[in-house]
């Protein structure tokens, strides 16, 4: 890391200014959906600001919107709003399971939801 890079992440951004003050998307995606980058973003990374970038960096091999937050040590609603933004603009792309007819969760999607949460 560099000196310029140690302090921007040591500086406390308020959420609302990450979203600019937005409390949605206009992409609503479930924390578990999959994101990954697009060759687009990868080509625009330099253009993004530095949230973004960094979701385009680690999206690089495909993670859920929870382990993005995870990483970013940021709030989840927050990460489901930027993340959102980048798939409406092509810079990521999502794949989310296939919803289930019955009414009952999925049981090991919830299993895997309490693992990381436990792992936190």
């Amino acid at each position: 890391m560099t000196e310029e890079t140690d302090a921007f992440t040591s500086l406390r951004v308020r959420p609302y200014l990450l979203t600019r003050g937005r409390t949605r998307s206009v992409v609503e995606l479930p924390m578990e959906a999959l994101v990954q980058s697009t060759p687009d973003g990868n080509s625009r990374l330099a253009s993004l600001d530095h949230e973004r970038q960094r979701i385009v960096r680690l999206c690089t091999e495909p993670q859920s919107i929870a382990e993005v937050s995870a990483h970013l040590k940021i709030h989840l609603q927050v990460a489901r709003i930027l993340v959102g933004d980048l798939v409406s603009e092509g810079l990521v792309a999502t794949h989310t399971a296939p919803t289930q007819t019955n009414e009952r969760p999925d049981l090991r999607l919830l299993e895997r939801v309490l693992d990381g949460l436990q792992s936190l």
